[in-house]
Order: structure tokens, then sequence, then C-alpha cells
């Protein structure tokens, strides 16, 4: 797995969890799911993501999305 692949996969798995949460516990559990949103627009058109520059220095191997 690379860090683009993990990166959506840890996405998709916040937007979720923050769906169920806002099902079963508060709605405002749903400020989670436009966070990660809008982080993905974010660096849909920066390239700019903290989690790709944490798991490159981790040692994960580089996608194309994050290679700055």
């Amino acid at each position: 797995m690379n860090v683009d692949r993990f990166v959506l996969a840890f996405a998709g798995t916040m937007v979720l969890i923050s769906a169920a949460l806002a099902w079963f516990v508060t709605p405002y559990w749903l400020a989670l799911t436009a966070f990660v949103g809008l982080n993905l627009l974010q660096s849909a058109f920066t390239g700019f993501c903290p989690l790709a520059i944490v798991l490159r220095k981790l040692g994960m191997s580089p996608g194309c999305a994050f290679n700055n």
C-alpha cells in the first residue's frame, strides 16, 4: 500500500465513523465529516496533506498524488 491509497482509505474510514457517531450520538459529529471533506478538497488543489507527510517520514512508499 502506498501513501495515496492509505490517505484515501483513512479519509473514507473517518467519514464512515463520523457518520455513525452522528447517527448514534449527536449530529455535531458531522463537523468531522466536513473537516475531512475540506481537507481532501484542498489537497486535491494544493497537493499538501499532513497525513501524507507523516506517512512518508515513517517510510511508506510514496504515490503520485502527494509527491511534494
